[in-house]
């Protein structure tokens, strides 16, 4: 294993030692969905790279991995994008900037109870409990300024510390120090907290705290840090009327994990909304419609030889295209139940995909898929030498050993990844790739420890206990520029959509793309058992390529009954809602 760690360490340093040397043109066209844009400052951040787009929204300009990307236009919502290995052309929409008042757009028909945004607390970031109830921002009047868990670190000592460090917008924190005297009148101890734009420069109000619905006046500096779940600055009317004219100097909410008393686990998203799907989703016979003319000629093919002749007569034009070679392979394997002519086609033309990991990974799904472990494998290794600093591809190769029947290698391969973060060579993420990984290696643990770890020493080993039995959704994609919105709908009709898009999640993209993932997880449990259907809608990569969505579905996840079923789905039709796939079982579906 040591030596696995050196070979490693060593591509990783490799890896490195090209910054610098992999500048490339970046090209495209910026629009607005509709028509081009010219004139919009595309530039690199932090250097003085820059450039504008034509009167046709074209532009080049240099940049290399790991290079930001802005986009910059007058009225428009600036666009940040990080390029990556594979990023050659970059087309992005560009959207109006505009503060839309969240109660208009809200897609309740109804105000939410306090009940049932408790019951949302700890799945949403954007709801605070204060003196007087639960207040979500989502459908609060002012706007609301919010620091979680995550970004509050024991560096900062203490509250008065963690304001002074700026981490709160528009909070500025006065007199710092020892009790004594302060413009006239008694220093609080820890200083005053000032919130921009509440109080007149003339009578200067310092806000209030609220921990867990207790009221201070002065900077509750016993607080421990490592206990705050959130903080919120209230600073407007609408928000601060409640406490009356002690808070008009805006008050700032600060909620501990020890006075959280909302109901914790697994909450079914979908029935928290009064949303209620039209059966508008293009099914398959639809998608089918919309296939390319050569995939059509294919699959109207009546014997596998007829299918060979067709296949060689298409591929005199289409040969060039790894999406022609791609649906060829899946052809031949699945229609007719012949790998070996699926593989054929992807061994004359592997060097089309050889040096490409998101072509690669569509291949790999595709394995999968088809139940060919052993193949995924191989291109799984191939992405891990493209990509070591990428922590998806540890998940992916530890999942691929798992798949092969080497639980002791997955198990090395999560070993190697801890390794990493704790030597420092990789960045830990707590909110959206680390909880993924720590499931799959309880889950390993949990259910094949005894092929893991030695006999002698089983009983020592912890095996966290999951929280969550029952079926477990989990979404990946090929590509880190795919931007689409994922469609859950319960028994009942209702639905709840999860959108990755830069419009919408621009923060989650840059963090995948930092940390190096494409994943997603949902959870299945007790609360509305029956059919629920999982549609998507595709919003484009900024190219003309498809992206490729793998969904795995692990039945009685954590059980000794567990198993699983793999889907892949080439995505090409935009801004359309499309049927992927139905999941029955005595449980819902519910976000995690």
């Amino acid at each position: 294993m040591k030596k696995n760690i050196i070979v490693l360490l060593i591509a990783m340093v490799s890896t490195l030692s090209l910054r610098g040397q992999d500048v490339r043109i970046i090209s495209g066209t910026v629009s607005d969905g509709k028509a081009p844009l010219s004139n919009v400052q595309i530039s690199v951040m932090n250097t003085e790279t820059a450039t504008f787009s034509d009167a046709e929204g074209k532009y080049n300009i240099e940049a290399e991995t790991g290079d930001v990307v802005t986009y910059t236009y007058m009225g428009m919502k600036t666009i940040n994008i990080r390029v990556e290995d594979v990023t050659r052309i970059l087309n992005p929409v560009m959207i109006l900037d505009v503060n839309e008042l969240d109660e208009v757009v809200v897609q309740s028909s109804k105000r939410l109870s306090q009940k049932e945004i408790e019951e949302q607390y700890n799945v949403r970031e954007n709801i605070i409990k204060t003196a007087y109830g639960y207040i979500d921002a989502e459908r609060s009047a002012g706007r609301i300024g919010f620091i979680q868990e995550d970004d509050i670190t024991f560096v900062n000592g203490n509250i008065a510390n963690l304001i002074a460090t700026g981490r709160l917008p528009g909070v500025t924190l006065l007199d710092a120090g020892a009790p004594g005297t302060s413009l006239g009148g008694p220093r609080p101890i820890g200083g005053s907290v000032f919130i921009r734009g509440v109080s007149s420069i003339e009578n200067q109000q310092p806000a209030i705290f609220d921990v867990d619905g207790q009221i201070f006046t002065q900077i509750p500096i016993w607080v421990d840090l490592g206990n705050v779940k959130r903080i919120a600055v209230l600073n407007n009317f609408a928000t601060t009327t409640q406490y009356g004219s002690i808070a008009s100097g805006g008050v700032i909410v600060i909620n501990t994990f020890s006075g959280n008393l909302a109901k914790n686990g697994i909450v079914d998203q979908a029935k928290l909304r009064n949303n209620f799907y039209k059966d508008d989703a293009l099914d398959s016979e639809a998608i089918k419609k919309n296939w390319p003319n050569y995939k059509k000629v294919l699959y109207a093919s009546t014997s596998v030889d007829a299918a060979l002749l067709k296949f060689k007569e298409l591929q005199a034009t289409n040969s060039n295209s790894p999406y022609f070679l791609l649906d060829a392979q899946a052809y031949f394997t699945e229609k007719w139940d012949r790998p070996d002519l699926g593989e054929d086609i992807i061994t004359a033309h592997f060097s089309t995909y050889k040096e490409n990991p998101v072509l690669l990974k569509a291949l790999a799904y595709q394995y999968q898929a088809q139940g060919q472990y052993e193949r995924a494998n191989d291109i799984y290794k191939e992405i891990f030498l493209l990509r070591p600093n990428y922590a998806q591809s540890y998940l992916d190769m530890a999942r691929s050993y798992r798949e092969i029947g080497s639980p002791v290698q997955a198990a090395s391969i999560h070993a190697r990844y801890a390794y990493l973060q704790d030597q420092g060579f990789m960045e830990i993420d707590t909110a959206n790739f680390g909880p993924v990984m720590e499931r799959e290696f309880n889950n390993l643990l949990a259910l094949e420890k005894d092929a893991v770890v030695d006999k002698s020493k089983r009983n020592k080993v912890f095996v966290a206990k999951d929280d969550f039995e029952g079926s477990r959704v989990v979404l990946e994609w090929n590509d880190g520029e795919a931007e689409f919105e994922v469609q859950f709908v319960n028994p009942g009709k209702q639905y709840y959509t999860w959108k990755h898009s830069l419009a919408d999640n621009a923060e989650l993209i840059s963090r995948e793309k930092t940390f190096g993932f494409n994943i997603m997880e949902e959870l299945v449990d007790s609360s509305l058992p029956g059919n629920w259907q999982v549609n998507v809608k595709y919003l484009g990569n900024k190219s003309l390529t498809p992206t490729y969505l793998k969904a795995t579905i692990y039945y009685n996840y954590g059980t000794t009954a567990q198993r699983k079923e793999v889907k892949v789905f080439k995505l090409s039709i935009k801004n359309v809602n499309r049927e992927l796939f139905n999941v029955r079982s005595v449980a819902g579906l519910a976000a995690k």
